[in-house]
């Protein structure tokens, strides 16, 4: 199968301040490795403090290093997802998710930052996420796909990731006549989204789980705020716009600025709305880059690592190294002082 385990596999994500995109695929590149901070200790793996002052939480099916009971679920989705197909008159055999394939970018997310730059800039233009699980030969899935006929392939996508699901694995809602985007209400992810619910729970339950620790979010969100605004932090940002401008990148002023740049440039290139309120098409998943001009994509690919790679340049002269040590003070006494709350929810999540 194509991308429909990588594109859908995302079970919650959420956002905890300033975070931009939380579609964004650049968010986890190279960029962003480094040891566990403090409040990640309780928040999980999945928990990011960028030096953009965002803080993210996503828990995502399939990810590396996943605990065995993570594991344990995974394959019960699997099980789910081959049940419901039966019953809609399709076979799918249940892929365990330790033998599925590392994917093809892992390679790439292991270069220094500064090599990953050169390469891929942020990794948001210049990789086809959507092709990320293309030719995937070793999943029995695929096999059984291709020797349906073109109707029944389509039909077969239809029950296993919903009506609204693109050959990428995408889910694409398509907005009214002259209205903005329909992106209320319940998406229908098919066979795999209703086998998600059932080992995770549904989406509104999690809302309101996640709802009990609201004062702790809260907190965390003024936690990122005084880190941002931390005197240490602000002198090393107004270094790096200076520092930008002279490596003839001029015109940003907060450190998120030029990965947003380009995440708008792609969105405006592919027609896409990830997530927005604007009338457009909205896409939750990759958006393919099947149908852009190749000239322009080429052009924009190149203006994302010239920017990138001066930006990670100016970054590594002291930005980093100025939020890591204002991160790692603040997280820690933050902790401190919120630790029970911490552990509630560390152990709140762990049985989940």
């Amino acid at each position: 199968m194509k991308t429909s385990r990588t594109a859908l596999a995302v079970v919650a994500v959420l956002a905890l301040a300033g975070c931009g995109n939380s579609n964004d695929p650049g968010a986890a590149t190279g960029d962003q490795k480094s040891d566990k901070s403090p409040l990640a200790e309780y928040m999980g793996d999945g928990f990011v403090s960028s030096p953009g002052g965002g803080m993210r939480m996503a828990v995502r099916a399939g990810g590396a290093g996943s605990s065995e009971e993570e594991l344990a679920k995974q394959r019960k989705v699997e099980d789910a997802t081959a049940a419901c197909m039966k019953e809609a008159g399709f076979e799918y055999v249940p892929v365990p998710p330790e033998s599925q394939p590392k994917s093809k970018f892992n390679e790439a997310f292991n270069l220094p930052p500064d090599k990953f730059a050169e390469q891929y800039g942020y990794g948001i233009s210049t990789i086809d996420w959507s092709k990320a699980g293309a030719g995937d030969e070793s999943n029995p899935n695929t096999a059984i796909r291709n020797a349906l006929s073109p109707a029944a392939q389509k039909a077969y996508d239809k029950a296993l990731n919903g009506p609204n699901a693109t050959a990428n694995g995408a889910v694409v809602v398509a907005p009214k006549e002259g209205e903005g985007p329909k992106n209320s209400g319940k998406v229908d992810l098919g066979c795999r989204g209703k086998a998600a619910e059932e080992v995770y729970g549904k989406g509104e339950d999690r809302q309101a789980e996640f709802k009990k620790y609201e004062n702790l979010f809260k907190d965390i969100q003024a936690l990122a705020k005084r880190i941002q605004d931390d005197q240490r932090v602000v002198d090393a940002t107004t270094a790096w716009a200076d520092c930008l401008a002279e490596a003839g990148q001029a015109g940003y002023q907060k450190i998120d600025e030029p990965r947003e740049k380009v995440n708008q440039k792609l969105n405006e290139l592919t027609g896409n709305q990830q997530n927005g309120t604007s009338p457009g098409k909205t896409v939750m998943g990759p958006p393919s880059f099947d149908k852009v001009d190749a000239a322009k994509l080429a052009e924009l690919r190149k203006f994302e690592i010239d920017l990138a790679v001066a930006d990670q340049k100016c970054r590594a002269k002291g930005y980093d190294e100025a939020y890591k040590t204002v991160q790692w003070e603040q997280e820690k006494e933050f902790v401190e002082q919120h630790k029970a709350e911490l552990e509630a929810y560390r152990d709140g999540m762990a049985n989940r």
